[in-house]
């Protein structure tokens, strides 16, 4: 494509080293897509007769097929997926395929290709996403009545529901998909006409292009638009942070499935054994997600670092940008390929877990707050209870075995309506305030986020009915 300018061919291996098909060649039909956009507005400006525009585009279909059916293999001579369809439309068509090129850069082409290729799996990533929070509210409402453990510091805190549990977890991937429709609105923009740097000197109608590929508004300014892959980083950092959140739910799993825990049951069917040791029942799916986070917070640092000192506009450098990018889309297909139907197979025992309070001292705080009311500040109560904890322990009693008597004799405050008080069912469904753990509000949460996840679905539907057909 620049034989024009130079004097000797491009070495062999400069151009292995330089190609990218590796990464490109899945985003052929987006390519395809993109170029017909362009075509149309050539036709539409007079760039083109409308005969050649015609021609073009009848082409540029034919090719999509051959591209679908397997008959086009790309060559790694031509270097990227852009070049490999041009070059095909010119051998269709002759010169009025190289007419195609006119007014456009591999620089807004490529940016455009990419764009038009992430609408889409950001969108299917949505789809995962709400099947994973689907799951974990129906688990929630499944588990709002089963009291288990709530830790702080791997030590017993305070008895939860286990749908609280669920709960706090869809919190943290609701929150993610937010980030994922923010980034998706980033890279809903058309940088079709931005050219090499400059834009151009032909009469091009971004507009046009913008609204034949259903972008919701062009780039604003054409050398930032070439030289930023602020998109690209919104995406991954959406998935970084995702990662993060799948790794604690799967470390939370992991750690409640161990034989000193022992209350959450993981099916068969989602665990693997050892090549030694017959009784092994391994939490390996649950492992491999909490390892993905680490792969994918490396693809955020790696476009990070990649980025930070070149300069305006493109450069060579960010033709990078995009494997990172693949591998983050990849590994979130493969969490979302097993993470949801796993959750919806997790059991859990509550009477293991209730094993857990059997010094009772998970109370304590039950205790301070009913003396609060009682109209002992806070602090003192706080000691108060920690003594009563002390004398417990000194004389390896479980706290809900004390009598009247006993706590009269520790704590003059108490009275009678205490000992009822005193169960780690009852403390759960006392929890009562906005967002807390007592079986109502955790089904008035699944409500709440029931309802996001609709607002939601159907935004990304009114995405996809934008998206045009054809790739």
């Amino acid at each position: 494509m620049w034989k024009g300018r130079f004097s000797q061919d491009t070495d062999e291996a400069v151009q292995k080293f330089t190609q990218s098909l590796d990464m490109d060649w899945r985003m052929a039909l987006a390519d395809i897509r993109g170029s017909i956009a362009h075509v149309r507005m050539l036709g539409h400006t007079g760039l083109l007769s409308e005969e050649e525009a015609s021609v073009i585009e009848k082409n540029l279909c034919l090719i999509a097929e051959e591209v679908r059916n397997g008959a086009l293999v790309p060559k790694v001579s031509l270097e990227d997926v852009h070049m490999n369809i041009e070059s095909r439309l010119i051998e269709l068509c002759g010169p009025t395929g190289a007419k195609l090129h006119m007014g456009r850069s591999r620089n807004d082409q490529a940016n455009t290709t990419v764009r038009l290729w992430l609408r889409k799996e950001l969108l299917d990533i949505w789809d995962g996403l709400n099947d994973l929070i689907s799951s974990l509210l129906k688990k929630a409402e499944e588990h709002a009545e089963t009291v288990v453990p709530g830790y702080t510091h791997l030590q017993q805190a305070q008895p939860i529901s286990m749908g609280q549990f669920w709960m706090a977890h869809a919190h943290a991937f609701l929150r993610d998909a937010k980030r994922l429709f923010d980034a998706y609105d980033a890279v809903d923009e058309s940088p079709l006409g931005c050219g090499a740097l400059a834009g151009s000197t032909l009469p091009l109608d971004r507009e046009f292009t913008c609204n034949d590929l259903g972008f919701s508004s062009v780039t604003g300014n054409s050398m930032d638009t070439v030289a930023h892959r602020d998109h690209f980083m919104d995406v991954l950092y959406f998935a970084a942070v995702f990662g993060g959140h799948v790794s604690r739910l799967s470390e939370d799993l992991i750690i409640y499935f161990s034989t000193e825990f022992g209350w959450v049951k993981l099916p068969d069917s989602f665990c693997t054994g050892s090549s030694i040791m017959p009784q092994k029942k391994n939490p390996d799916v649950l492992e491999i997600l909490r390892g993905k986070a680490g792969q994918l917070n490396g693809a955020l640092m790696d476009l990070l670092t990649m980025t930070k000192g070149i300069p305006l506009t493109y450069n060579r450098d960010l033709q990078d940008d995009k494997r990172s990018l693949l591998r983050t889309i990849d590994c979130l297909h493969g969490i979302f390929s097993v993470l949801p139907a796993l959750i919806r197979e997790v059991a859990v025992d509550e009477e293991a877990a209730n094993r857990g309070f059997r010094d009772g001292l998970i109370l304590a705080t039950d205790v301070a707050e009913y003396l609060v009311l009682q109209g002992v500040p806070f602090r003192n109560a706080h000691e108060k209870v920690g003594r009563i904890v002390r004398h417990c322990l000194d004389n390896d009693k479980p706290l809900t075995s004390l009598t009247l008597q006993e706590w009269q004799d520790n704590i003059p405050e108490v009275k009678g309506d205490l000992i009822p008080l005193l169960s780690p069912k009852r403390s759960m469904e006392r929890r009562d305030t906005l967002g807390g753990t007592s079986p109502a509000q955790v089904k008035l949460q699944i409500e709440n986020i029931s309802l996001r996840l609709m607002m939601f679905d159907k935004e990304a539907k009114e995405f996809r009915e934008r998206i045009p057909e054809g790739y």
